[in-house]
């Protein structure tokens, strides 16, 4: 009995810890770059990417940082 609990209960833990893995927000970002070409010197221009929340659980985004 002893033997069977020392083996299901980190099996149990794993189990658990695995499910709360997959039930983590994600984010997908289908076009991660974007080539403007050529583009002339003072010019003003502009892209949208489009951000898609894939996770089970909600996605918070706390702080963007353009680059």
């Amino acid at each position: 009995m002893r033997r069977l609990i020392s083996t299901l209960l980190p099996m149990l833990i794993v189990v658990f810890f695995a499910g709360s893995l997959m039930a983590a927000p994600r984010l997908s970002i289908p076009e991660e770059t974007f080539n403007f070409g050529f583009v002339p010197q003072h010019s003003k221009i502009a892209h949208e990417f489009w951000l898609h929340s894939v996770g089970d659980d909600t996605l918070r985004i706390l702080r963007v940082k353009p680059g």
